[in-house]
């Protein structure tokens, strides 16, 4: 007898495993679709971002800095050791301990809310059925009212450097190196490649990285962009922009790959022990869509839908990195979130033009809203007000002054338009910033506000004064 469901779900990602909590706490009776199983052979919950993505990445971010921090950073605090050494075993062993127990929890989740499980590949059908294929290849259809596609993503492979999981690997890989690489070469200069090169960059590895784009974190505002490649750099990471890859050699007795690029002085080579490929992701829309389920792709893969979600297909939505948009965690939960309510018809909606972004290295880079070179573009006049992490009190008890708060409003109606952030905990002050735009907050509004001390959150504080020359911990720039 066929299975019967109000909402389906394919994969169990940030995405999906959100939409399907969420269906069945609203009273729907929900099965999430998942094939991905962890080292062991189990099925494992949570798609990439729990499994080889988010979680493990800043695991390994936070245990490479507390050792960087033991290493340099602890005699300025009168703190006097004889040395500290990495067991990188141990640090990547912790990390798979987080991601058991947080894969773990999304299934004790699943039970408490009374989510059905069915384990293998989901593939949708004509009139919303869909089959789900086990690994050990028996096949079942299940039936449903509505259908929320979400597979996720995965790493972009490039033919100059194919992938081995050895010596020339992608961002899993990465996440489970033994040792310290004395080379790293990374291709990516952008969150991964960032993030995965500053992890090993702190336990010795020397770090180069390739970029093949002339600009430095294009999608970041230019001020912040400037001031990351010139603290990432001065950490000791190599960054080589305009760098496009041709080609790569792998020496398998010796464990090394040399790696062909081009730049601004033509043809170059390079040697690494290891090299990390980080050129982005694509979507996972391979054997998920049968020919006659009415539901359209784009010539790069990408699942097309309005701005609600749905697809095609009445009753069939797609949320995640499988359709339009940026490739975050959080945008994929809170779609799942949206597709779901509107299911029970409720009015749902995203508010696309704030969500933040952030990247993890140390000082940490996020943002919400726009930059000010596209307001400008757009020709909206804009004033701005900065604060530098060197001037804050609690930055400097922390010995964490690098980096700074941005924070961009209208001109004319002094609303904010744009916080931008390098500096320490800049992904929770960014998003203060994006709470006080969703109510449509003012500068003047942020600077009313009574910020405790002393906090790093008064940086936020100053920079918003500073918008209108107020600030009062900085000299104001004098009005033109």
């Amino acid at each position: 007898m066929t299975q019967k469901f109000d909402v389906v779900v394919i994969g169990a990602g940030p995405g999906g495993y959100v939409a399907a909590i969420k269906a069945a706490q609203l009273g729907l009776k929900t099965a999430c679709i998942e094939k991905y199983q962890d080292k062991e052979g189990k099925l494992a919950l949570g798609g990439t971002c729990l499994n080889v993505g988010c979680i493990p990445s800043k695991a390994l971010l936070d245990s490479s800095w507390k050792f960087h921090e033991a290493q340099d950073g602890f005699k300025v605090h009168g703190i006097n050791h004889a040395g500290v050494t990495m067991d990188v075993p141990a640090m990547v062993g912790r990390k798979a301990g987080i991601v058991k127990n947080l894969t773990l929890g999304v299934s004790s989740l699943f039970k408490a809310n009374g989510v059905t499980v069915l384990e293998g590949h989901g593939k949708l059908l004509a009139g919303k059925k869909v089959e789900v294929t086990g690994s050990d290849g028996k096949v079942q259809i299940v039936e449903a009212e509505n259908v929320i596609l979400a597979s996720g993503s995965r790493p972009i492979d490039i033919p100059p450097a194919p992938v081995d999981q050895d010596v020339i690997v992608d961002s899993t890989g990465a996440l489970e190196f033994q040792a310290v690489p004395k080379r790293l070469g990374v291709i990516g200069a952008g969150v991964i490649g960032l993030e995965l090169g500053s992890v090993w960059s702190r336990l010795g590895a020397e770090v180069t990285v390739l970029e093949a784009l002339d600009k430095f974190l294009p999608a970041a505002d230019e001020a912040v962009s400037k001031e990351a490649l010139k603290t990432l750099t001065k950490q000791g990471l190599k960054i080589r922009l305009g760098a496009r890859v041709t080609g790569s050699t792998v020496d398998a007795k010796k464990k090394e790959v040399e790696v062909n690029y081009t730049d601004a002085d033509g043809e170059q080579k390079i040697v690494f022990d290891k090299l990390i490929v980080a050129v982005g992701r694509r979507p996972v829309t391979t054997e998920l869509l049968a020919a006659d389920s009415g539901v359209t792709i784009d010539e790069r893969g990408f699942i097309f839908v309005d701005d609600q979600c749905a697809t095609s297909v009445p009753g069939v939505y797609a949320i995640g990195d499988v359709v339009r948009g940026m490739m975050l965690a959080h945008k994929a939960s809170e779609e799942g979130i949206m597709v779901v309510e509107r299911i029970k018809g409720h009015k749902a909606q995203i508010n696309y033009d704030l969500i933040p972004s952030v990247i993890y290295t140390h000082p940490e880079i996020a943002w919400v809203g726009k930059t000010e070179q596209a307001l400008k573009a757009e020709g909206v006049e804009v004033n701005v007000g900065t604060f530098p992490f060197a001037a804050s009190g609690r930055a400097m008890a922390a010995n964490d002054t690098g980096g700074f708060v941005k924070v961009i409003a209208d001109a004319k109606t002094d609303r904010v338009l744009g916080v931008h952030v390098i500096g320490p905990s800049a992904a929770e002050l960014v998003q203060q910033g994006a709470i006080g735009m969703e109510f449509g907050t003012s500068a003047e509004d942020l600077g009313m506000m009574v910020f405790s001390h002393p906090t790093l959150s008064e940086a936020l504080h100053e920079a918003a004064l500073a918008v209108n020359g107020g600030a009062i911990h900085i000299a104001n720039r004098k009005k033109r």
